[in-house]
């Protein structure tokens, strides 16, 4: 066991760590203490009293699993902080006498690669055992190891690089380091937008246009009904990995696309989808996307600059028991001492996030003039993803970017009441 100096980064460090995981746990007992015997009065025709029982057994026992996940990696960080697992890790990238810049990023892929592994049995046990035990799992083992695969070799490709170029500016770049690894990290940010839809998506999923029916008929007068403009929509193969539905839009540009699962498709009728459909477009038409971008780009240079502050501090190293300094370890450090300002960040996004999942069915009940499909299309979602009908609000405000279900029918039928 490494002898610390505890001082208060490393004190603030170790609380904020304990104090989210117990803040988390807490929240998870309130959720499952919320559950209610019967479901609402508007999922009764949905919902037999036996599949509404088995949607809580699926909570309860992915909460569970949450629980030894968090649990377990708490666990591990602690122990090698304690163990003194950074400054060995360190002394090893070292002695391959690299570069500055290599060795930086082999230090922080190593604890990337590590904290993966970690991750890696739980995440089999959810898809492997839970999803399949409640008939959501599609994805195979060969999938499912080639997914890794892909992931680890576009990390490598596209996140080396990144880290590099952050390495080499806070190296050589004094104090302007900060703003010019935000510069690029914007250019990173900006062309993701361009290569997620039409080249990086297709390396995990088939994507295909929707045939000329009367569904893309409906879809196409719908998005020229509001001016969008709309070349095709794309089916995904979602069922190659989940029985689960989803919609999202993705892309800026002539590189935009909305993408609908085939599992979607399958389960919801003409205006349902359309209704679904109507809301992804209401995110782009009310500039969600680009707000979205903007923030994050603004809370990308909050941290770059409180980086600067802090990624050479000798206090920071001295609390990881580090007796050299290094800009690589001093971003992983960083990284865990942004932690409570990270949490903080994460609950304002996901309150804005919230706010604009109101806002983009408004629109869709707006523009296609059917609230009543909008609210079939969400009943059906959440019934067969065994969603949870009544979070208590305390996990919803830690954990949710979507409103609960109950709440986005009540403001529909709401939007109505004050329409007619």
């Amino acid at each position: 066991m490494l002898a610390l100096d505890m001082n208060i980064v490393a004190w603030i460090i170790l609380l904020a760590l304990i104090l989210e995981f117990l803040l988390n746990f807490t929240a998870d007992l309130f959720n499952l203490k919320a559950m209610t015997s019967r479901p609402p009065d508007e999922f009764k025709p949905y919902y037999d009293d036996r599949r509404y029982r088995r949607s809580q057994r699926y909570l309860r026992d992915n909460t569970r699993l949450g629980w030894l996940s968090s649990g377990f990696n708490l666990l591990v960080i602690l122990a090698f902080w304690f163990g003194g697992g950074f400054p060995g890790l360190d002394a090893i990238v070292r002695g391959l006498e690299w570069g500055t810049v290599a060795t930086g990023v082999v230090y922080i892929g190593a604890l990337v690669l590590l904290q993966g592994l970690v991750s890696l049995p739980f995440n089999i046990y959810a898809t492997f055992v839970i999803e399949t035990r409640y008939g959501f799992n599609l994805t195979s083992p060969a999938t499912f190891i080639l997914d890794r695969i892909k992931g680890v070799v576009l990390g490598v490709a596209l996140g080396g690089p990144l880290v590099a170029g952050v390495i080499f500016f806070f190296e050589a770049a004094g104090g302007n380091a900060w703003w010019y690894s935000w510069l690029v990290v914007i250019v990173f940010m900006l062309v993701m937008q361009y290569l997620a839809p039409t080249w990086i998506m297709p390396l995990f999923n088939r994507f295909e246009p929707l045939r000329e029916d009367a569904l893309r008929n409906a879809i196409m007068g719908y998005a020229a009904s509001i001016h969008f403009p709309l070349k095709n929509v794309f089916i995904m193969d979602g069922s190659k990995r989940s029985s689960k539905s989803n919609a999202f839009f993705t892309g800026f540009g002539r590189h935009k696309r909305i993408v609908l699962f085939d599992t979607l498709v399958k389960r919801h009728d003409t205006d349902e989808l359309v209704a679904v459909i109507g809301h992804e477009m209401g995110h782009y038409k009310l500039h969600h996307l680009l707000t979205g971008l903007f923030l994050n780009v603004l809370q990308t240079g909050l941290m770059f600059f409180m980086l600067s502050l802090c990624v050479s501090a000798p206090a920071l190293f001295e609390a990881f028991g580090m007796s050299q300094i290094s800009v690589s370890a001093g971003m992983v450090f960083f990284g865990l001492l942004y932690t409570p300002v990270e949490f903080f960040l994460g609950l304002l996004a996901s309150f804005v996030s919230r706010r604009n999942e109101f806002s983009a069915d408004r629109f869709a009940v707006d523009t296609t003039q059917n609230a009543e499909a909008m609210i079939s299309a969400l009943k059906t979602l959440s019934v067969n993803h065994l969603s949870n009908l009544t979070p208590h609000p305390f996990f919803v405000f830690l954990n949710y970017s979507h409103p609960p279900v109950m709440a986005r029918i009540r403001a529909i039928r709401a939007r109505v009441a004050e329409a007619a």
